[in-house]
């Protein structure tokens, strides 16, 4: 403690004493003495130091899961990339790049283009292509792909870190303009399966073609053609023309099929009614034969005897009755004569 607040103390009990016999109270300040520590203090400013090194030059970096850590020492890429964990560096001389391996996304869309580099989508507006005739069309499509993680080094030393905008990107719009500029614009709604399947068989070549493969293709996916307003009015035309077409055909098939179905149900009626006059005939024949194979001798007298009885009864009726045998005939003809001679009454006996 100061020597003047020693004496204002001392003062202070004196004062005491002398008034009325108080305990008089010595206040005495401790010393802190450093001498022990004089050794230790180059160590504690190199801490110091270190300290803040480390915290304002950050000599370390930590690598995520899906990323991949790159360490270049003075422009030079460390061929082999950094895995997931803590990693350090010597600031100044080397720093480490960190990129994403995880799948990416580029959507081109007719929406407005956008860029979303933390969730791993690209968003571009749509490519517009020329037909084979010059006409304009704009192409909606989809890729998804990846960094080849063992590549990952060559690939950002060879095309930077916007290496998408000159790997993906171009590769994109030329293979969909070279398939494109095949069609007419009138040609692409019908041939769509085929335009997708060739598009992405042409964006898989040519990006497994390049050197180191840097980059992994997993899918291609044609998902609009947007064609230009008056051609799309034309192919709707053409299409409401198609269908018309096509209900008319379908009602001439079903006339025709109902005009058949009456005919063949008229030629079984037909048939059914012809054959039926057959078996009708058929047995009529049938009992004439049975007939006449049943006239024998026997039956031929017994049909005399009945023919005669007829004849007896004629001539008890009626004196004036003649009587006549038709040549070659069994049965006789009876006239009976009567009273007018204008009215006659031939009797067939049989």
């Amino acid at each position: 403690m100061p020597a003047d607040l020693n004496d204002y103390f001392n003062k202070k009990s004196g004062n005491s004493s002398g008034g009325g016999g108080r305990q008089n109270f010595n206040f005495k300040a401790p010393e802190f003495n450093f001498k022990g520590f004089g050794k230790f203090t180059p160590l504690i400013y190199v801490a110091i130091v270190v300290v803040l090194v480390f915290v304002l030059a950050k000599p370390f970096a930590i690598v995520n899961e899906g990323e991949k850590g790159i360490k270049v020492t003075t422009g030079s890429y460390n061929p082999e990339p950094l895995n997931a964990g803590l990693h350090f560096f010597v600031p100044i001389f080397q720093k480490i790049i960190i990129v994403d391996v995880r799948q990416r996304q580029m959507a081109y869309t007719s929406r407005e283009s956008s860029v979303s580099l933390g969730s791993g989508i690209v968003d571009k507006n749509s490519i517009s292509v020329l037909d084979s005739r010059g006409l304009s069309v704009l192409v909606n499509i989809t890729v998804k792909y990846s960094l080849t993680p063992s590549e990952v080094a060559r690939t950002i030393a060879t095309y930077n870190l916007n290496w998408e905008d000159k790997i993906i990107d171009p590769t994109v719009r030329n293979v969909v303009q070279s398939v494109i500029g095949k069609y007419t614009a009138e040609e692409l709604p019908a041939n769509r399966n085929a335009i997708a399947l060739q598009i992405n068989n042409g964006i898989t070549k040519t990006i497994t073609s390049l050197q180191n493969s840097p980059v992994q293709l997993q899918e291609v996916q044609l998902r609009e053609i947007i064609l230009p307003p008056s051609v799309k009015e034309q192919i709707e035309k053409v299409q409401i023309a198609r269908q018309e077409a096509e209900r008319a055909a379908q009602e001439a098939v079903r006339k025709v099929t109902l005009a058949e179905g009456e005919a063949n149900a008229t030629i079984i009626s037909s048939k059914g009614r012809a054959d039926a006059v057959r078996i009708e005939a058929d047995a009529q024949a049938y009992a004439n034969k049975e007939i006449a194979s049943s006239l024998n001798n026997p039956l031929l007298h017994l049909r005399q005897i009945e023919v005669q009885g007829k004849f007896n009864e004629a001539l008890q009726n009626n004196k004036d009755a003649k009587i006549f045998l038709t040549p070659g005939g069994a049965v006789p003809n009876i006239w009976v004569d009567t009273k007018d001679a204008r009215q006659q009454t031939s009797i067939n006996a049989r």
